[in-house]
């Protein structure tokens, strides 16, 4: 009866700083199977940063969690 989560883990590059909250961009490389082509696709994402350690332009590595508000989901594990 005890199911155990998939944790996900992510890393990308802080771009706007929050109180306890960093907007963190992850950029990912997607293969277009009809024409051959890599392109670059990126999303933000809303990471609760309990210690405020994280600053705009840092990479860091986040993972999911359980909700802190309607978009936070996600919660910092370390700045690289």
């Amino acid at each position: 009866m005890n199911k155990e989560k998939k944790v996900q883990l992510f890393e990308g590059e802080v771009v706007t700083k929050l109180v306890k909250t960093i907007q963190v961009k992850v950029q990912i490389m997607k293969f277009n199977s009809k024409y051959q082509k890599r392109f670059a696709f990126s999303r933000k994402y809303a990471v609760h940063d309990e210690k405020n350690l994280a600053k705009v332009g840092d990479r860091v590595q986040f993972q999911s969690c359980k909700p802190f508000s309607k978009t936070k989901k996600w919660s910092l594990v370390k700045v690289l």
